[in-house]
Parts: C-alpha cells; structure tokens; sequence
C-alpha cells in the first residue's frame, strides 16, 4: 500500500535528477510515469516545453495481463513514434522510480526499438 511518504520520496528523487536532465530539440528527454495500473511515456523537448510524441499503455489494445509486458509494448510504441519525427537519441528520465520492472522493461524496449540511450 502506498502512502504519502512514498510518492513524497518519489517526487523529491524526481526534482533532484530533473535538476541535471535536460531534454533538448536534438535529444529530448523520455519520461516515465507509472500508475498502479497503467504506465505512460512521453518525448518532450524542454526548450519550448512541448511534448514531441507520447504513448501509453491506454491506448494499446493489448491482450497481455502481465504489466511488465505491457511495458515493454508502450516502450517499442514510443521508439516507433520517435523514428517517425526523426528523433534517434533521447535522453532517459525514469521519473523517482527504481529502474527495475516496467521501468525497465519499457527502456530496453524502446532501446530494441531503435533508441540511443
């Protein structure tokens, strides 16, 4: 069970490396975000603080029930999205969380897909 603490430590891991972690219009920066039960990414170019391309376990029309999976579907969606807009090399943004399970997954996979990082 989550509680305040929890998603308090989380945000201020996130602030602490978003300090350093800039996402440029040459190499945007790939955030992560995960739900109890969905987990989303998103391409943003922090110069005009725009995002550039997104995808998210929502809108797949997935049949898996392992979230881990499902990870690794939204990570090659967004690899795929970001090869339409011409962008090769990202850099990544893991949001406060661990990199480990669907964080992971979702990376590796968007790295299969074709992602520098």
């Amino acid at each position: 069970m989550s509680n305040k603490f929890d998603t308090r430590n989380r945000w201020l891991r996130h602030r602490r490396v978003r300090k350093k972690v800039k996402g440029l219009s040459d190499r945007p920066r790939l955030s992560v975000f995960r739900s109890s039960k969905h987990i989303y990414a998103q391409l943003i170019n922090d110069e005009l603080g725009s995002t550039i391309a997104s995808a998210s376990s929502l809108s797949l029309d997935s049949i898996e029930d392992k979230k881990t999976l499902i990870a690794a579907q939204v990570g090659a969606v967004i690899a795929e999205n970001a090869k339409k807009i011409g962008v090769k090399e990202v850099v990544f943004d893991r949001g406060g969380y661990k990199y480990h399970g669907r964080v992971k997954a979702l990376a590796e996979s968007a790295r299969d897909g074709g992602l520098i990082f």
